[in-house]
C-alpha cells in the first residue's frame, strides 16, 4: 500500500535527543558574559541521503536560518527557522525491502532565545516548535550561566520540556490517533580553564519522558510507554603552537530504561591557514539493543525469512520492535569542513561527512545480527555575516 507521508515520524526520529535550550557549544573559553557586539545572521543548506546496500532510502533537503542580535545593551535575541523536505522509502521491518512504503514530507521548525546578560552571568528563555502533517512538537527551555570573579570557570544550569502530539490515521493497526508525549530535561555543567592552552567541559543531564514512543509506521511496534536517560558529555580543547591548530575531543555517555548503552568519541582538528580554516574529524559510536528489539529470522541459507520473522513478531507479547534505531551497532562518521573569511565579518564554510554502520562495528563486537551495513552522505553550505 503507498503511504505518501510516512515520513514524519522518521523525520522527526533523525534530531538528535535533547532540548535546544540545554545545547552547549564546544568550549572555546571561559569568559564573562557579554552581549554580543554586532548583529550576525547565517544562512545555510543541509542535504542527506542514507541507504543499505544498493539500495538508497531517505533523502532530506534543508535550508536554513539564523540571526542573532544584542537589545538595548544588556539584552540579546536569537532566531532559527528550517525546513525540512524527506522523500523515500523506510523498511517496514529490518531491512526488508520489500515491505518498504514510499513517503515524502515537509517539516517547519523554528525556535527562539532571548538572553539578559549581566557582568559575570546570563539568564536565557527559548521557545521552540516543530509542524509535520502528523507530529507536532512544542519545547520551552531556561538556562543560566555565571562565571568565577577571574572568568575562569562558568557553571552551567538548565531546564527544558517539550510536549508532542503524533496523530496518523493511515496504517491501519498501527494507527496512533491524538498520542502524546511529554519529556522534561534537568541539565548542569562546569566549563574551566585548565591553562592557556586547554579548556575542559562537563554536562551531566537527567531526562525523563512519559507517553506515545511507537513507531506508528513500522509493523508489530510496541514500546514501553516511559523512557529516562542519563547523559554525560566531557570535551577538552587543546591548542597547538606549533601549528597554530587547535584538537577539539570529546566522550558522550547515554543510558535509557529501554536498555540502550552508548558510547560517542569524537576528535575535530581546527586549523587555520590565514583566511582558511579546515578541520577534518572522526566520531565513533557504539550501542547496545534496546530490551524489547528482536533480530530477524533466517532460512537454510541464511536469507532473510519475512514469514519466519512475522510469525515470531506475532508471538512475541509485550513490548517488541524491530527498529534498526535500537539494534546493537556500531558506526564511524568521517567529517571535513572548510571555511573562508572573505572579511573579518563575512565567511562562507562547506561541512562533508560521511557515516558507516554495521553491527560488526559495535564496541567489543555482538552487535545484532543479519542487519545490512547503513551508509550516509551529509554536504552542507553556508554563509555568515555580522555588521
Amino acid at each position: 500500500m503507498n503511504k505518501p507521508h510516512t515520513a514524519s515520524v522518521l523525520m522527526a526520529s533523525l534530531v538528535l535527543p535533547g532540548l535546544a535550550a540545554l545545547s552547549l557549544a564546544a568550549p572555546t573559553a571561559a569568559q564573562a558574559e557579554t552581549v554580543p557586539e554586532k548583529t550576525t545572521i547565517g544562512f545555510k543548506y543541509g542535504a542527506y541521503q542514507d541507504g543499505q546496500g544498493s539500495w538508497d532510502r531517505v533523502s532530506v533537503k534543508a535550508p536554513h536560518l539564523y540571526v542573532q542580535a544584542p537589545i538595548a545593551g544588556e539584552w540579546s535575541v536569537e532566531a532559527a527557522l528550517v525546513g525540512d523536505t524527506v522523500s523515500g522509502a523506510s523498511p517496514r521491518m529490518h531491512t526488508q525491502q520489500s515491505g518498504a512504503s514510499r513517503m515524502s514530507d515537509y517539516r517547519k521548525a523554528g525556535d527562539l532565545k532571548v538572553t539578559r546578560h549581566m557582568a559575570r552571568s546570563a539568564l536565557s528563555v527559548s521557545l521552540a516548535a516543530s509542524d509535520e502533517h502528523d507530529y507536532i512538537s512544542r519545547a520551552i527551555g531556561l538556562q543560566g550561566r555565571w562565571s568565577s570573579e577571574d572568568n575562569n570557570r562558568t557553571w552551567t544550569a538548565g531546564f527544558g520540556a517539550s510536549s508532542d502530539k503524533i496523530d496518523n490515521q493511515s496504517n491501519g493497526s498501527n494507527t496512533a490517533i491524538d498520542q502524546r508525549k511529554r519529556t522534561q530535561e534537568f541539565m548542569v555543567g562546569v566549563t574551566q580553564v585548565l591553562s592557556p592552552t586547554d579548556i575542559t567541559q562537563l554536562n551531566l543531564t537527567r531526562s525523563t519522558g512519559h507517553g506515545y514512543y511507537n513507531d506508528p509506521y513500522k509493523s508489530f511496534d510496541k514500546r514501553p510507554d516511559q523512557r529516562n536517560a542519563w547523559i554525560a558529555l566531557a570535551r577538552w580543547n587543546h591548542y597547538l603552537a606549533g601549528p597554530g591548530a587547535t584538537l577539539q575531543s570529546s566522550y558522550r555517555y547515554y543510558s535509557d530504561t529501554f536498555g540502550v548503552t552508548a558510547h560517542t568519541a569524537g576528535v575535530d582538528w581546527v586549523q587555520p591557514k590565514g583566511k582558511w580554516k579546515i578541520t577534518p574529524g572522526v566520531r565513533f559510536y557504539s550501542q547496545s539493543a534496546a530490551n524489547f528489539y528482536f533480530d530477524p529470522k533466517l532460512d537454510a541459507q541464511g536469507r532473510y525469512d519475512q514469514m519466519a520473522t512475522i510469525l515470531h513478531a506475532a508471538s512475541l507479547g509485550g513490548s517488541k520492535s524491530a527498529d534498526q534505531r535500537l539494534s546493537a551497532f556500531g558506526a564511524v562518521t568521517a567529517s571535513i569542513k572548510v571555511a573562508y573569511a572573505f572579511t573579518p565579518d563575512t565567511s562562507a564554510d562547506v561541512k562533508l561527512e560521511t557515516y558507516r554502520q554495521s553491527a560488526s562495528m559495535r564496541l567489543g563486537g555482538g552487535g545484532s545480527p543479519s542487519l545490512d551495513p547503513f551508509r550516509a552522505r551529509f554536504i552542507q553550505v553556508g554563509i555568515t555575516h555580522r555588521f
